[in-house]
């Protein structure tokens, strides 16, 4: 990925994320023309057509309104993740965002697919990764099963050199247990993120990351951390180091 990659801890589509998404529309190379904006309800692909019919709808909504060229795809399981039609959509795309639902299932939809493969080439090329919730865990090493209250995990992409990322940092609740649970099962050596609702890290492979939007982002280890506001950067090593 050579583009600005987004990961949003909640708030996909809303207005309170619009300063953040003109942020990635205008890091793109348009060459004058709109940015075309491809949104993937993935990870809510066991939700229902409801459910995935809402999320497509709020992404077309939000993008075009911020002047971009926006489609959504209904690659919702792995025979339309397979499907050829969607890989020239994919291939053209200047920013491709996945909306929140399930990371686990995402990571089982997308993995060696034909439109995982197209959306790779694009990103190749420049173009910005978004996901939210979901679309944010499956960035670091693993992924925990939430609904499980991260009994269980699954490998992640590890395009970010942390154990894990965790959305909806500031959400109260039991959510703190098991975010607690997981920090105590790191090792000395190893970091694990957390990215507050209505918040977005933004940054770049082996560059610099940005908090943006409301909210803080946070790093930890097992036995500290510190927490970041708007516009500060947050010291996330470069991949291999430490």
């Amino acid at each position: 990925m050579t583009g600005l990659i987004a990961l949003v801890g909640a708030g996909e589509y809303l207005a309170v994320m619009d300063g953040v998404d003109r942020h990635l529309l205008n890091s793109v190379r348009a060459d004058g023309r709109a940015p075309r904006v491809v949104c993937l309800p993935t990870a809510a692909g066991q939700e229902g057509p409801a459910s995935v019919g809402r999320w497509m709808k709020m992404g077309v909504e939000h993008f075009s309104a911020l002047g971009a060229a926006a489609t959504a795809l209904p690659i919702i399981d792995r025979l339309s993740a397979d499907n050829p039609q969607y890989e020239p959509v994919l291939e053209d795309a200047d920013l491709i965002y996945f909306s929140g639902g399930d990371p686990t299932y995402l990571l089982e939809t997308i993995v060696g697919s034909r439109m995982w493969d197209a959306a790779k080439r694009a990103w190749a090329g420049g173009a910005v990764y978004a996901g939210c919730s979901a679309g944010a865990m499956i960035m670091g090493k693993h992924v925990p099963n939430i609904r499980r209250l991260g009994m269980g995990r699954n490998d992640g992409l590890a395009i970010l050199p942390v154990e894990y990322i965790i959305p909806h940092f500031d959400h109260a609740g039991p959510f703190k247990r098991f975010v607690s649970l997981l920090r105590r099962g790191l090792r000395d050596d190893q970091l694990m993120l957390g990215i507050d609702e209505d918040t977005a890290l933004v940054g770049t492979v082996d560059g610099s990351w940005k908090v943006m939007g409301s909210g803080q982002v946070h790093l930890m280890s097992r036995n500290g951390g510190q927490s970041f506001g708007v516009a500060e950067i947050v010291p996330i090593p470069p991949r291999g180091g430490s």
